[in-house]
Protein backbone atom coordinates (compact mmCIF):
# COMPACT_ATOMS: atom_id res chain seq x y z
CA UNK A 1 0.00 0.00 0.00
CA UNK A 2 3.08 2.52 0.90
CA UNK A 3 4.70 1.92 -2.80
CA UNK A 4 1.35 2.17 -4.49
CA UNK A 5 0.85 5.65 -2.82
CA UNK A 6 4.51 6.61 -3.80
CA UNK A 7 3.77 5.56 -7.07
CA UNK A 8 0.62 7.93 -6.53
CA UNK A 9 2.58 11.09 -5.26
CA UNK A 10 4.84 10.77 -7.96
CA UNK A 11 2.18 11.99 -10.69
CA UNK A 12 0.84 14.65 -8.30
CA UNK A 13 2.24 17.57 -10.32
CA UNK A 14 0.58 16.12 -13.46
CA UNK A 15 -2.76 16.43 -12.29
CA UNK A 16 -2.39 20.11 -10.39
CA UNK A 17 -1.51 21.19 -13.98
CA UNK A 18 -4.40 19.95 -15.12
CA UNK A 19 -6.80 21.52 -11.97
CA UNK A 20 -5.48 24.93 -13.20
CA UNK A 21 -6.42 24.46 -16.70
CA UNK A 22 -7.96 27.84 -17.54
CA UNK A 23 -10.80 25.89 -19.94
CA UNK A 24 -11.81 23.30 -16.75
CA UNK A 25 -11.92 26.32 -14.45
CA UNK A 26 -14.08 28.82 -16.37
CA UNK A 27 -16.38 25.90 -16.68
CA UNK A 28 -16.71 25.24 -12.95
CA UNK A 29 -16.33 29.47 -12.39
CA UNK A 30 -19.09 29.85 -14.83
CA UNK A 31 -21.30 27.40 -13.07
CA UNK A 32 -20.50 29.00 -9.58
CA UNK A 33 -21.60 32.36 -10.51
CA UNK A 34 -24.95 31.32 -12.22
CA UNK A 35 -25.48 29.23 -9.04
CA UNK A 36 -27.85 31.76 -7.47
CA UNK A 37 -30.13 30.99 -10.89
CA UNK A 38 -29.93 27.00 -10.00
CA UNK A 39 -31.02 27.65 -6.14
CA UNK A 40 -33.52 29.82 -6.87
CA UNK A 41 -35.22 27.99 -9.42
CA UNK A 42 -35.05 24.66 -7.24
CA UNK A 43 -37.63 26.55 -4.41
CA UNK A 44 -39.99 26.32 -7.14
CA UNK A 45 -39.53 22.75 -7.79
CA UNK A 46 -40.01 22.21 -3.96
CA UNK A 47 -42.85 23.93 -3.24
CA UNK A 48 -44.52 22.34 -6.26
CA UNK A 49 -43.87 18.60 -5.92
CA UNK A 50 -42.66 18.01 -2.03
CA UNK A 51 -46.24 18.29 -1.12
CA UNK A 52 -47.11 15.16 -3.13
CA UNK A 53 -44.80 13.14 -0.61
CA UNK A 54 -47.64 13.68 2.01
CA UNK A 55 -50.73 12.97 -0.18
CA UNK A 56 -51.57 16.89 -1.20
CA UNK A 57 -51.33 17.99 -5.25
CA UNK A 58 -51.53 21.31 -6.48
CA UNK A 59 -54.05 21.38 -9.10
CA UNK A 60 -52.85 21.79 -12.58
CA UNK A 61 -53.19 25.94 -12.88
CA UNK A 62 -51.39 26.55 -9.17
CA UNK A 63 -48.02 24.17 -10.72
CA UNK A 64 -47.91 26.12 -13.87
CA UNK A 65 -47.76 29.16 -11.61
CA UNK A 66 -45.31 27.78 -9.90
CA UNK A 67 -43.10 26.14 -12.52
CA UNK A 68 -42.97 29.67 -14.68
CA UNK A 69 -40.52 30.98 -12.39
CA UNK A 70 -37.87 27.69 -12.92
CA UNK A 71 -38.60 27.78 -16.29
CA UNK A 72 -37.48 31.46 -16.92
CA UNK A 73 -34.35 31.08 -14.87
CA UNK A 74 -33.12 27.16 -14.97
CA UNK A 75 -34.73 26.78 -18.29
CA UNK A 76 -32.37 29.76 -19.60
CA UNK A 77 -29.02 28.29 -17.75
CA UNK A 78 -27.68 27.40 -21.23
CA UNK A 79 -27.25 30.91 -21.99
CA UNK A 80 -26.75 32.35 -18.84
CA UNK A 81 -23.70 29.71 -18.70
CA UNK A 82 -23.10 30.90 -21.89
CA UNK A 83 -21.96 34.66 -20.74
CA UNK A 84 -20.39 33.49 -17.11
CA UNK A 85 -17.98 30.77 -18.65
CA UNK A 86 -17.01 33.25 -21.74
CA UNK A 87 -16.68 36.20 -18.50
CA UNK A 88 -14.17 33.58 -16.65
CA UNK A 89 -12.48 32.67 -19.62
CA UNK A 90 -11.70 36.23 -20.09
CA UNK A 91 -10.61 36.87 -16.77
CA UNK A 92 -8.27 33.79 -17.12
CA UNK A 93 -6.67 34.74 -20.57
CA UNK A 94 -6.52 38.50 -19.57
CA UNK A 95 -3.68 37.60 -16.90
CA UNK A 96 -1.44 37.08 -19.99
CA UNK A 97 -2.18 40.25 -22.44
CA UNK A 98 -1.21 43.80 -22.07
CA UNK A 99 -2.39 45.74 -19.21
CA UNK A 100 -3.37 48.42 -22.53
CA UNK A 101 -5.01 45.45 -24.34
CA UNK A 102 -7.43 43.59 -21.58
CA UNK A 103 -10.43 41.90 -23.51
CA UNK A 104 -13.44 43.71 -22.58
CA UNK A 105 -15.48 40.52 -20.44
CA UNK A 106 -19.02 42.29 -21.57
CA UNK A 107 -18.10 42.12 -25.18
CA UNK A 108 -17.24 38.31 -25.10
CA UNK A 109 -20.50 37.44 -22.62
CA UNK A 110 -22.54 38.88 -24.83
CA UNK A 111 -20.74 37.43 -28.20
CA UNK A 112 -21.48 34.36 -26.44
CA UNK A 113 -24.91 34.61 -25.53
CA UNK A 114 -25.60 35.69 -28.99
CA UNK A 115 -23.57 32.83 -30.47
CA UNK A 116 -25.33 30.39 -28.24
CA UNK A 117 -28.55 31.45 -29.44
CA UNK A 118 -27.73 30.58 -32.89
CA UNK A 119 -26.59 27.32 -31.99
CA UNK A 120 -29.72 26.15 -29.63
CA UNK A 121 -32.70 28.01 -30.40
CA UNK A 122 -34.89 27.72 -33.67
CA UNK A 123 -37.83 29.99 -35.05
CA UNK A 124 -41.43 28.35 -34.44
CA UNK A 125 -44.32 28.61 -36.71
CA UNK A 126 -45.63 30.81 -33.90
CA UNK A 127 -43.41 33.58 -34.47
CA UNK A 128 -41.25 33.23 -31.94
CA UNK A 129 -38.49 30.72 -31.34
CA UNK A 130 -38.35 26.38 -30.07
CA UNK A 131 -36.38 26.79 -26.85
CA UNK A 132 -35.95 23.57 -24.92
CA UNK A 133 -32.56 23.77 -25.88
CA UNK A 134 -31.73 27.07 -23.79
CA UNK A 135 -31.78 25.08 -20.60
CA UNK A 136 -29.11 22.28 -19.51
CA UNK A 137 -29.21 20.27 -22.58
CA UNK A 138 -27.62 23.00 -24.48
CA UNK A 139 -25.02 23.33 -21.58
CA UNK A 140 -22.07 21.44 -24.28
CA UNK A 141 -23.16 24.13 -26.80
CA UNK A 142 -22.66 27.10 -24.11
CA UNK A 143 -19.21 26.15 -23.36
CA UNK A 144 -18.36 25.88 -27.43
CA UNK A 145 -19.66 28.90 -27.91
CA UNK A 146 -17.96 30.98 -25.43
CA UNK A 147 -14.46 28.90 -26.02
CA UNK A 148 -14.72 29.91 -29.55
CA UNK A 149 -15.52 33.75 -28.43
CA UNK A 150 -12.84 34.30 -26.01
CA UNK A 151 -10.13 32.45 -28.59
CA UNK A 152 -11.22 35.01 -31.43
CA UNK A 153 -11.39 37.94 -29.51
CA UNK A 154 -7.34 36.75 -27.97
CA UNK A 155 -6.43 36.34 -31.66
CA UNK A 156 -7.54 39.62 -33.04
CA UNK A 157 -6.73 41.37 -29.87
CA UNK A 158 -2.95 40.05 -29.99
CA UNK A 159 -2.68 40.85 -33.61
CA UNK A 160 -3.88 43.84 -33.91
CA UNK A 161 -7.22 42.87 -35.99
CA UNK A 162 -9.66 45.93 -34.32
CA UNK A 163 -10.92 49.55 -35.41
CA UNK A 164 -8.81 51.81 -33.92
CA UNK A 165 -10.08 55.18 -33.60
CA UNK A 166 -8.31 58.65 -33.46
CA UNK A 167 -7.06 59.80 -29.39
CA UNK A 168 -9.70 62.33 -29.40
CA UNK A 169 -12.68 59.71 -29.41
CA UNK A 170 -14.02 58.93 -25.92
CA UNK A 171 -12.30 55.34 -24.29
CA UNK A 172 -15.79 53.80 -23.81
CA UNK A 173 -16.54 54.89 -27.95
CA UNK A 174 -13.59 53.62 -28.57
CA UNK A 175 -13.89 50.65 -26.76
CA UNK A 176 -17.13 49.61 -28.70
CA UNK A 177 -15.44 49.88 -32.07
CA UNK A 178 -12.38 47.51 -30.94
CA UNK A 179 -15.26 45.05 -30.05
CA UNK A 180 -17.08 45.59 -32.95
CA UNK A 181 -14.14 43.26 -35.52
CA UNK A 182 -13.71 40.12 -33.03
CA UNK A 183 -17.46 40.63 -32.14
CA UNK A 184 -18.44 40.27 -35.55
CA UNK A 185 -16.15 37.47 -36.29
CA UNK A 186 -17.51 34.99 -33.54
CA UNK A 187 -21.09 35.37 -34.43
CA UNK A 188 -20.38 34.45 -38.28
CA UNK A 189 -18.13 31.56 -37.33
CA UNK A 190 -20.89 30.68 -34.92
CA UNK A 191 -23.88 31.11 -37.29
CA UNK A 192 -21.46 29.24 -40.29
CA UNK A 193 -21.15 26.26 -37.42
CA UNK A 194 -25.05 26.36 -37.16
CA UNK A 195 -25.81 26.20 -40.67
CA UNK A 196 -23.39 23.52 -41.35
CA UNK A 197 -24.99 21.26 -38.81
CA UNK A 198 -28.43 21.91 -39.73
CA UNK A 199 -27.62 21.46 -43.65
CA UNK A 200 -25.87 17.38 -42.21
CA UNK A 201 -28.10 16.40 -39.66
CA UNK A 202 -31.20 18.24 -39.46
CA UNK A 203 -30.80 20.19 -36.05
CA UNK A 204 -28.95 22.54 -34.35
CA UNK A 205 -26.07 22.29 -32.67
CA UNK A 206 -27.02 21.80 -29.15
CA UNK A 207 -29.65 18.96 -29.68
CA UNK A 208 -27.07 17.22 -32.73
CA UNK A 209 -24.65 17.12 -29.56
CA UNK A 210 -27.16 16.01 -27.16
CA UNK A 211 -27.71 12.97 -29.70
CA UNK A 212 -24.26 12.63 -30.46
CA UNK A 213 -22.86 12.30 -26.52
CA UNK A 214 -25.93 10.29 -25.74
CA UNK A 215 -24.63 7.01 -25.40
CA UNK A 216 -21.51 9.02 -23.48
CA UNK A 217 -24.12 10.07 -20.96
CA UNK A 218 -25.87 6.78 -20.67
CA UNK A 219 -21.82 5.02 -20.14
CA UNK A 220 -21.62 7.61 -17.51
CA UNK A 221 -25.06 6.67 -15.86
CA UNK A 222 -23.84 2.37 -15.49
CA UNK A 223 -22.15 1.31 -12.68
CA UNK A 224 -18.41 1.07 -14.21
CA UNK A 225 -19.10 4.97 -15.11
CA UNK A 226 -20.44 6.02 -11.60
CA UNK A 227 -17.10 4.13 -10.23
CA UNK A 228 -14.67 5.99 -12.68
CA UNK A 229 -16.34 8.94 -12.09
CA UNK A 230 -17.10 9.30 -8.51
CA UNK A 231 -13.75 7.37 -7.81
CA UNK A 232 -11.78 9.93 -9.23
CA UNK A 233 -12.95 12.87 -6.83
CA UNK A 234 -12.04 10.44 -3.93
CA UNK A 235 -8.59 9.67 -5.81
CA UNK A 236 -7.56 13.44 -6.20
CA UNK A 237 -8.19 14.57 -2.67
CA UNK A 238 -6.52 11.88 -1.30
CA UNK A 239 -2.89 12.93 -2.90
CA UNK A 240 -4.20 16.06 -2.15
CA UNK A 241 -5.49 17.92 -5.23
CA UNK A 242 -9.20 19.38 -5.26
CA UNK A 243 -10.67 16.19 -6.82
CA UNK A 244 -13.84 17.99 -8.18
CA UNK A 245 -11.40 21.22 -9.60
CA UNK A 246 -10.67 18.18 -12.36
CA UNK A 247 -13.71 15.98 -12.36
CA UNK A 248 -16.65 17.99 -12.06
CA UNK A 249 -15.82 20.42 -15.53
CA UNK A 250 -15.82 17.46 -17.23
CA UNK A 251 -19.48 15.75 -16.24
CA UNK A 252 -21.01 19.30 -15.36
CA UNK A 253 -23.48 19.57 -18.37
CA UNK A 254 -24.75 15.49 -17.64
CA UNK A 255 -24.90 16.53 -13.62
CA UNK A 256 -27.64 19.24 -14.23
CA UNK A 257 -29.35 17.87 -17.27
CA UNK A 258 -30.09 14.44 -15.55
CA UNK A 259 -32.02 16.39 -13.01
CA UNK A 260 -34.08 18.33 -15.49
CA UNK A 261 -34.54 15.12 -17.44
CA UNK A 262 -36.02 13.43 -14.45
CA UNK A 263 -37.96 16.21 -13.50
CA UNK A 264 -39.74 16.15 -17.13
CA UNK A 265 -40.28 12.29 -16.48
CA UNK A 266 -41.76 13.12 -12.74
CA UNK A 267 -44.02 15.26 -14.09
CA UNK A 268 -44.91 12.47 -16.64
CA UNK A 269 -45.75 10.20 -14.27
CA UNK A 270 -42.75 8.17 -15.30
CA UNK A 271 -39.93 7.03 -13.17
CA UNK A 272 -37.30 9.54 -12.69
CA UNK A 273 -34.08 7.02 -13.54
CA UNK A 274 -31.43 8.71 -14.19
CA UNK A 275 -28.95 8.22 -11.77
CA UNK A 276 -25.86 10.41 -12.21
CA UNK A 277 -26.63 14.25 -11.18
CA UNK A 278 -25.87 17.30 -9.18
CA UNK A 279 -27.94 15.91 -6.02
CA UNK A 280 -26.13 12.61 -6.35
CA UNK A 281 -22.50 14.29 -5.88
CA UNK A 282 -23.48 16.27 -3.19
CA UNK A 283 -25.57 14.24 -1.56
CA UNK A 284 -24.85 10.57 -1.62
CA UNK A 285 -21.38 10.53 -3.01
CA UNK A 286 -19.31 12.95 -1.16
CA UNK A 287 -22.00 12.80 1.90
CA UNK A 288 -20.12 14.93 4.58
CA UNK A 289 -17.38 16.22 1.96
CA UNK A 290 -15.39 13.89 -0.11
CA UNK A 291 -14.56 10.47 0.68
CA UNK A 292 -18.07 10.37 2.46
CA UNK A 293 -16.82 11.32 5.48
CA UNK A 294 -20.20 12.01 7.31
CA UNK A 295 -19.83 9.04 9.68
CA UNK A 296 -15.99 9.67 10.62
CA UNK A 297 -15.64 12.51 13.29
CA UNK A 298 -18.37 10.29 14.69
CA UNK A 299 -16.54 7.91 15.01
CA UNK A 300 -13.53 9.37 15.97
CA UNK A 301 -15.63 11.09 18.71
CA UNK A 302 -17.48 8.53 20.38
CA UNK A 303 -15.24 5.19 18.92
CA UNK A 304 -11.45 6.37 19.98
CA UNK A 305 -9.76 5.20 22.80
CA UNK A 306 -7.04 7.47 22.09
CA UNK A 307 -7.64 10.92 23.40
CA UNK A 308 -5.91 12.65 20.35
CA UNK A 309 -8.59 10.98 18.09
CA UNK A 310 -11.47 12.21 19.94
CA UNK A 311 -10.55 15.80 20.23
CA UNK A 312 -10.28 15.32 16.30
CA UNK A 313 -13.67 13.84 15.92
CA UNK A 314 -15.00 16.71 18.41
CA UNK A 315 -13.22 19.65 16.39
CA UNK A 316 -14.66 18.03 12.86
CA UNK A 317 -18.49 16.83 13.88
CA UNK A 318 -19.99 20.34 12.95
CA UNK A 319 -18.30 21.09 9.72
CA UNK A 320 -18.19 17.97 8.02
CA UNK A 321 -22.00 17.65 8.90
CA UNK A 322 -22.20 20.45 6.61
CA UNK A 323 -19.83 19.63 3.78
CA UNK A 324 -16.77 21.13 4.96
CA UNK A 325 -14.59 18.11 6.09
CA UNK A 326 -10.70 19.88 6.20
CA UNK A 327 -10.36 19.37 9.89
CA UNK A 328 -11.11 15.54 9.57
CA UNK A 329 -8.98 15.19 6.32
CA UNK A 330 -6.08 16.53 7.73
CA UNK A 331 -6.72 16.39 11.56
CA UNK A 332 -7.02 12.79 11.00
CA UNK A 333 -4.92 12.88 8.83
CA UNK A 334 -7.24 10.60 6.36
CA UNK A 335 -5.25 12.05 3.16
CA UNK A 336 -2.05 10.31 2.04
CA UNK A 337 -2.78 8.02 5.48
CA UNK A 338 -2.12 4.65 3.81
CA UNK A 339 -4.36 3.08 6.48
CA UNK A 340 -7.62 5.19 5.12
CA UNK A 341 -6.49 4.58 1.44
CA UNK A 342 -8.98 2.00 0.85
CA UNK A 343 -12.26 2.94 2.68
CA UNK A 344 -11.79 7.07 1.62
CA UNK A 345 -11.92 5.88 -1.94
CA UNK A 346 -14.23 2.73 -1.44
CA UNK A 347 -17.14 4.48 0.56
CA UNK A 348 -17.97 6.90 -2.34
CA UNK A 349 -18.14 4.16 -4.67
CA UNK A 350 -20.03 2.17 -2.71
CA UNK A 351 -22.62 4.70 -1.90
CA UNK A 352 -23.41 5.12 -5.38
CA UNK A 353 -23.71 2.17 -5.82
CA UNK A 354 -26.30 1.48 -3.44
CA UNK A 355 -28.08 4.23 -4.77
CA UNK A 356 -28.19 3.60 -8.13
CA UNK A 357 -29.75 0.40 -6.81
CA UNK A 358 -32.27 2.09 -5.22
CA UNK A 359 -33.28 3.74 -7.98
CA UNK A 360 -32.98 0.86 -10.70
CA UNK A 361 -34.31 -1.87 -8.48
CA UNK A 362 -36.61 -0.35 -5.87
CA UNK A 363 -37.54 2.60 -8.39
CA UNK A 364 -37.13 5.08 -6.29
CA UNK A 365 -37.06 8.04 -8.27
CA UNK A 366 -33.93 10.00 -8.52
CA UNK A 367 -32.94 13.23 -7.72
CA UNK A 368 -35.32 16.32 -9.69
CA UNK A 369 -33.71 19.52 -7.62
CA UNK A 370 -30.60 21.39 -6.96
CA UNK A 371 -29.57 22.54 -3.57
CA UNK A 372 -26.70 24.66 -2.08
CA UNK A 373 -23.91 21.94 -1.39
CA UNK A 374 -23.99 22.80 2.44
CA UNK A 375 -27.00 21.76 2.71
CA UNK A 376 -26.62 19.07 5.60
CA UNK A 377 -26.50 15.37 3.44
CA UNK A 378 -29.88 13.80 5.24
CA UNK A 379 -31.09 16.99 4.69
CA UNK A 380 -30.61 17.28 1.24
CA UNK A 381 -31.44 14.03 0.28
CA UNK A 382 -35.02 14.29 1.85
CA UNK A 383 -35.75 17.32 0.00
CA UNK A 384 -33.43 16.69 -2.98
CA UNK A 385 -35.41 13.44 -3.46
CA UNK A 386 -38.88 14.61 -2.87
CA UNK A 387 -39.05 13.24 0.86
CA UNK A 388 -39.80 9.71 -0.70
CA UNK A 389 -40.18 6.62 1.81
CA UNK A 390 -37.67 5.42 0.10
CA UNK A 391 -34.91 8.07 0.76
CA UNK A 392 -35.42 7.84 4.73
CA UNK A 393 -34.47 4.47 4.54
CA UNK A 394 -31.47 5.07 2.18
CA UNK A 395 -30.03 7.73 4.58
CA UNK A 396 -30.06 4.87 7.33
CA UNK A 397 -28.46 2.16 4.91
CA UNK A 398 -25.93 4.54 3.93
CA UNK A 399 -25.04 5.70 7.03
CA UNK A 400 -24.78 2.08 8.50
CA UNK A 401 -22.57 0.94 5.41
CA UNK A 402 -20.02 3.49 5.25
CA UNK A 403 -19.56 3.16 9.41
CA UNK A 404 -19.27 -1.10 8.51
CA UNK A 405 -16.64 0.53 5.21
CA UNK A 406 -14.78 2.71 7.79
CA UNK A 407 -14.78 1.25 11.22
CA UNK A 408 -12.10 -1.64 10.45
CA UNK A 409 -9.44 1.19 9.51
CA UNK A 410 -9.79 3.20 11.95
CA UNK A 411 -9.41 0.62 14.56
CA UNK A 412 -6.27 -0.41 13.08
CA UNK A 413 -5.23 3.35 13.40
CA UNK A 414 -6.92 4.54 16.36
CA UNK A 415 -4.47 1.38 18.25
CA UNK A 416 -1.55 3.04 16.63
CA UNK A 417 -2.61 6.22 18.13
CA UNK A 418 -3.02 4.91 21.15
CA UNK A 419 0.13 3.03 21.66
CA UNK A 420 2.26 6.35 20.53
CA UNK A 421 0.11 8.03 23.08
CA UNK A 422 1.35 5.73 25.74
CA UNK A 423 5.26 4.74 24.63
CA UNK A 424 6.17 8.28 22.78
CA UNK A 425 5.70 8.33 19.13
CA UNK A 426 6.43 5.60 17.12
CA UNK A 427 9.22 5.68 13.80
CA UNK A 428 6.36 4.91 12.18
CA UNK A 429 3.98 7.68 13.33
CA UNK A 430 7.10 10.41 12.71
CA UNK A 431 7.15 8.90 9.16
CA UNK A 432 3.76 9.61 8.02
CA UNK A 433 3.52 13.21 9.66
CA UNK A 434 6.56 13.88 7.97
CA UNK A 435 4.54 12.68 4.54
CA UNK A 436 1.94 14.98 5.61
CA UNK A 437 4.44 17.77 6.38
CA UNK A 438 6.07 17.12 3.20
CA UNK A 439 3.17 17.63 1.17
CA UNK A 440 1.24 20.13 3.18
CA UNK A 441 3.65 22.24 4.94
CA UNK A 442 2.24 22.30 7.91
CA UNK A 443 5.86 24.10 9.46
CA UNK A 444 4.32 27.19 9.53
CA UNK A 445 1.36 26.01 11.56
CA UNK A 446 3.79 25.08 14.18
CA UNK A 447 6.11 27.72 14.22
CA UNK A 448 3.09 30.10 14.97
CA UNK A 449 1.54 27.47 17.69
CA UNK A 450 5.03 27.34 19.33
CA UNK A 451 5.38 30.70 19.34
CA UNK A 452 1.75 31.72 20.68
CA UNK A 453 2.83 32.28 24.25
CA UNK A 454 4.78 35.02 23.04
CA UNK A 455 3.82 39.21 24.05
CA UNK A 456 0.19 39.81 22.84
CA UNK A 457 1.23 42.98 21.27
CA UNK A 458 3.42 41.21 18.95
CA UNK A 459 0.82 39.37 17.20
CA UNK A 460 -1.46 42.83 16.87
CA UNK A 461 -1.68 44.15 13.72
CA UNK A 462 -1.52 48.20 14.24
CA UNK A 463 -3.54 49.43 10.74
CA UNK A 464 -6.45 48.68 9.15
CA UNK A 465 -6.20 45.04 6.82
CA UNK A 466 -8.91 43.87 4.40
CA UNK A 467 -8.39 39.84 4.59
CA UNK A 468 -10.10 37.79 1.13
CA UNK A 469 -9.53 34.00 2.13
CA UNK A 470 -10.48 31.77 -1.24
CA UNK A 471 -11.19 28.03 -1.49
CA UNK A 472 -12.96 26.37 -3.94
CA UNK A 473 -16.45 26.73 -3.28
CA UNK A 474 -16.56 29.27 0.02
CA UNK A 475 -17.25 26.91 2.59
CA UNK A 476 -13.60 25.78 4.00
CA UNK A 477 -12.60 29.55 3.50
CA UNK A 478 -14.88 30.33 5.91
CA UNK A 479 -13.60 28.59 8.69
CA UNK A 480 -10.37 30.87 8.69
CA UNK A 481 -12.33 34.00 8.11
CA UNK A 482 -14.28 33.31 10.89
CA UNK A 483 -11.60 32.55 13.14
CA UNK A 484 -9.72 36.28 11.97
CA UNK A 485 -12.61 38.34 12.55
CA UNK A 486 -13.72 36.31 16.49
CA UNK A 487 -9.93 36.88 17.30
CA UNK A 488 -9.95 40.82 15.70
CA UNK A 489 -12.98 41.88 17.88
CA UNK A 490 -11.82 39.94 20.80
CA UNK A 491 -8.17 41.88 20.67
CA UNK A 492 -9.21 44.93 19.52
CA UNK A 493 -7.53 44.77 15.60
CA UNK A 494 -9.06 46.41 13.13
CA UNK A 495 -9.38 43.50 10.41
CA UNK A 496 -11.46 42.09 8.09
CA UNK A 497 -11.69 38.83 6.66
CA UNK A 498 -14.15 37.94 3.98
CA UNK A 499 -14.48 34.30 2.67
CA UNK A 500 -14.98 33.28 -1.12
CA UNK A 501 -14.81 31.14 -3.86
CA UNK A 502 -11.54 30.86 -6.14
CA UNK A 503 -12.97 32.14 -9.50
CA UNK A 504 -14.76 34.90 -8.37
CA UNK A 505 -12.72 36.77 -6.40
CA UNK A 506 -11.62 39.04 -9.46
CA UNK A 507 -14.33 41.45 -9.58
CA UNK A 508 -13.62 42.28 -5.71
CA UNK A 509 -9.82 41.80 -5.49
CA UNK A 510 -8.96 45.36 -5.62
CA UNK A 511 -10.73 46.06 -2.43
CA UNK A 512 -8.00 43.78 -0.49
CA UNK A 513 -4.95 44.09 1.04
CA UNK A 514 -4.07 39.91 1.59
CA UNK A 515 -5.58 36.91 0.18
CA UNK A 516 -4.99 33.61 1.60
CA UNK A 517 -5.46 31.02 -0.64
CA UNK A 518 -6.97 27.65 1.15
CA UNK A 519 -5.23 23.91 0.76
CA UNK A 520 -8.01 23.17 -1.79
CA UNK A 521 -6.47 26.40 -4.18
CA UNK A 522 -3.03 26.28 -3.48
CA UNK A 523 -2.02 24.73 -6.57
CA UNK A 524 -3.29 27.95 -8.13
CA UNK A 525 -0.80 30.06 -6.44
CA UNK A 526 1.20 30.61 -9.83
CA UNK A 527 -1.94 32.32 -11.47
CA UNK A 528 -3.47 34.58 -9.28
CA UNK A 529 0.04 35.52 -8.17
CA UNK A 530 -0.40 37.34 -11.39
CA UNK A 531 -3.47 39.52 -10.15
CA UNK A 532 -2.22 40.12 -6.84
CA UNK A 533 0.97 41.36 -8.03
CA UNK A 534 -0.39 44.05 -10.51
CA UNK A 535 -2.16 45.69 -7.91
CA UNK A 536 0.09 45.20 -5.29
CA UNK A 537 -1.83 42.53 -2.83
CA UNK A 538 0.17 39.83 -0.75
CA UNK A 539 -0.86 36.19 -1.15
CA UNK A 540 -0.07 33.89 0.61
CA UNK A 541 -1.47 29.99 0.22
CA UNK A 542 -1.57 27.39 2.87
CA UNK A 543 -1.58 23.58 3.06
CA UNK A 544 -3.33 21.21 5.23
CA UNK A 545 -2.61 21.17 8.96
CA UNK A 546 -1.44 24.55 8.77
CA UNK A 547 -4.49 25.90 7.40
CA UNK A 548 -6.55 23.86 9.95
CA UNK A 549 -4.54 25.05 12.99
CA UNK A 550 -5.19 28.17 11.80
CA UNK A 551 -8.76 27.94 11.61
CA UNK A 552 -9.00 26.96 15.50
CA UNK A 553 -6.76 29.53 17.13
CA UNK A 554 -7.74 33.07 16.84
CA UNK A 555 -4.42 34.57 18.00
CA UNK A 556 -2.03 32.21 15.69
CA UNK A 557 -4.05 33.39 12.68
CA UNK A 558 -3.94 36.95 13.59
CA UNK A 559 0.01 36.50 13.66
CA UNK A 560 0.35 34.81 10.37
CA UNK A 561 -1.86 37.80 8.79
CA UNK A 562 0.91 39.92 10.19
CA UNK A 563 3.97 37.88 9.00
CA UNK A 564 2.45 37.72 5.55
CA UNK A 565 2.34 41.34 5.18
CA UNK A 566 5.90 41.88 6.32
CA UNK A 567 7.25 39.10 3.81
Amino acid sequence: MKGLIKKIEKVKPFFEKLSRNIYLRSIKDGFIAGMPVVLFSSIFLLIAFVPNAFGFKWSDKTVELLMKPYNYSMGILGILVAGTTAKALTDSMNRNMGSNNQMNFMSTMLAAMVGFLLLSADPSKDGGFLSSYMGTKGLIAAFLAAFLTVNVYKVCFKNNVTIKMPGEVPPNISKVFKDLIPFSISIVILYGLDILVHNYAGKNVAESISILLAPLFKAADGYLGLTIIFGAYAFFWFIGIHGPSIVEPAIAAVLYTNAEVNLGLMQAGQHADKVITAGTQMFIVTMGGTGATLVVPFIFMWLAKSKRNKVVGRASVVPTFFGVNEPILFGGPLVLNPIFFVPFILAPIVNVWIFKFFVDTLKMNSFTANLPWTTPAPIGMLLGLNFQFLAIILIFVLIVVDVLIYYPFFRIYDQQILEEEIKGKSEESSNLEKKVNANFDTKKAKDVISKKKEVMSDSLINEHVEVLVLCAGGGTSGLLSNALNKAAKEHGVSVNAVADSYGAHRDILKNFDLVVLAPQVASNYEDIKKETDALGIKLVKTEGAEYISLSRDGLASLKFVKESLNK
